[in-house]
């Protein structure tokens, strides 16, 4: 049943008009506004995410959305360009480099947050 069903993530924000603002006019994502002020990231395949307004939003402490990349040192180069800050972590498991950027095995990410404070990453295509 559930198997066959297309589905989709969804997550709040604290203002929907700087999510929208930033999600299309810093990284380009095609949006759309649905009912009761829900925007709809419309991503590629035919996907979409939902970010929908609560007032009393928490941004996420984990990380809410991936976007595979082909280069994820030209993406934070790019995105930082556009004024978007990487997270920086120094943990024992987990160190990122000047700009942000973690690498480990076949894995590179660098994580950002969006205006409402929820985490976002770039990853490595041959990570996914």
């Amino acid at each position: 049943m559930l198997d066959q069903a297309k589905a989709f993530s969804s997550f709040s924000v604290d203002d929907t008009q700087k999510a929208k603002q930033f999600y299309q006019d810093t990284l380009g994502i095609k949006v759309s506004d649905s009912m009761h002020g829900i925007v709809n990231l419309d991503l590629n395949d035919n996907n979409h995410v939902m970010l929908y307004p609560k007032p009393n939003h928490e941004p996420a402490s984990y990380t809410v959305l991936n976007f595979p990349v082909n280069d994820v040192e030209k993406a934070v180069d790019e995105l930082t360009a556009k004024g978007v800050s990487f997270e920086h972590y120094d943990y024992p498991q987990m160190k990122t480099d000047a700009k942000g950027i973690f690498r480990y095995e076949n894995i590179t990410q660098a994580w950002f947050k969006d205006p409402a404070g929820n985490i976002l990453s770039v990853v490595s295509d041959s990570a996914k």
